[in-house]
């Protein structure tokens, strides 16, 4: 073996040779390196303004202020309308409301009969569409096959587009006399002489009066409680309808027992929203309703008025004297049974939720 001098030298001797000899460069660590250099030569970027909490406060503000206009354009209303109904609200007081005398010509005005007409009409209305309305979703959402589904449900829809005033018109000079032909003489002549059921079905046979406009509101109320009720149908889990469909129930307990406890605050809100539509319809009881101030009986056939109609039919020519006022404390009243009613449904609804809290 060769012997190489300077494998003998010491250590302080030996030839320095460069690093890069010894550990040869990686070409991506210098890349690094070099982009580290010039990132550093480079100065940092100016700070943009943060613009993010200015618009949310701009938007909480104007948010806010729709909110606050609302409720200054309802005060304003109720407002008005005390001033408005003021002569009639001093003169007879809470009489108004028990009286039903209605004699523009002596001056002298009582709102039991348009308030009774309201009412009356409403829960007619009510009662025929809850049931429709139920049957409709419940079909739309369960039971209707897939081609059919969405063309039924857009033909109920398209009912809520009819203008109420075709509606009345339909009622006066189609609707009427089927009812008067086919429902009214039939019940005149069956319960004649019967107590009660005889004084209920009396009435002139014009197929005019307060069952026709009930039946009138309840067409139109029909999609509106319908679609909300089928929309809310359709927010259910389909696990929890699933389960249940698997532990053998039937399509009538799923529906009762999983789909209404689960939207049961969504099918009121729908019901509500039909009778607030059933209490403010003009036009169409107008045309149906038959527009007597005076109530004879409590018939489902008698003529009658309700408050809408009144205001329709008397508010352009009424006076500026007690006339006027007389109507301003009906429209008055009408604020306050809608108002009462949204009350009333809002306690029925935090009942609801109070009474799922203990439950679990």
């Amino acid at each position: 073996m060769s012997h190489h001098p300077l494998d003998d030298a010491p250590p302080s001797q030996l030839p320095e040779r460069p690093l890069s000899s010894t550990f040869p460069a990686n070409a991506q660590t210098l890349d690094l390196a070099a982009e580290r250099a010039r990132a550093s030569a480079t100065p940092p970027p100016a700070k943009r303004p943060r613009t993010g909490a200015a618009t949310d406060r701009l938007f909480g503000m104007l948010a806010k202020g729709a909110a606050l206009l609302t409720l200054v354009m309802l005060i304003g209303i109720l407002l008005s309308l005390i001033v408005g109904a003021w002569p009639a609200i001093t003169k007879y007081g809470l009489g108004f409301l028990t009286s039903s005398t209605w004699d523009p010509v002596q001056d002298e005005y009582g709102g039991l009969v348009m308030i009774y007409g309201t009412l009356a009409t409403s829960f007619i209305a009510l009662v025929i569409a809850v049931p429709v309305s139920f049957g409709i979703a419940l079909f739309l959402t369960e039971m209707s096959p897939a081609w059919l589904k969405r063309p039924l449900g857009t033909a109920i829809e398209l009912l809520a587009a009819v203008p109420s005033i075709v509606y009345g018109m339909w009622g006066l000079l189609v609707f009427g006399p089927i009812l008067s032909a086919y429902v009214q003489q039939p019940l005149q002549k069956l319960f004649d002489g019967v107590p009660y059921l005889g004084a209920l079905v009396s009435g002139p046979p014009v197929g005019i009066g307060i069952l026709s406009a009930g039946i009138i509101l309840a067409i139109m109320i029909i999609p509106f409680i319908a679609a909300v009720m089928r929309d809310v149908f359709e927010v259910t889990p389909p696990l929890l309808k699933e389960s249940a469909y698997g532990l053998g129930s039937t399509t009538w307990e799923v529906v009762s027992k999983v789909v209404l406890p689960y939207t049961k605050a969504g099918v009121v809100g729908g019901i509500m929203l039909g009778l607030g539509r059933a209490l403010g319809e003009t036009m169409a009881v107008t045309f149906v309703i038959g527009n007597a101030n005076q109530l004879k009986s409590l018939s489902v056939f008698e003529a009658a008025n309700s408050i809408t109609s009144a205001l329709a039919n008397e508010f352009a020519e009424a006076g500026a004297g007690l006339h006027q006022a007389a109507l301003m404390y009906l429209g008055l009243v009408l604020f306050f049974i809608t108002f009462v009613v949204l009350a009333l449904s809002k306690l029925l609804l935090q009942r609801m939720k109070k009474s799922e809290g203990t439950k679990s």
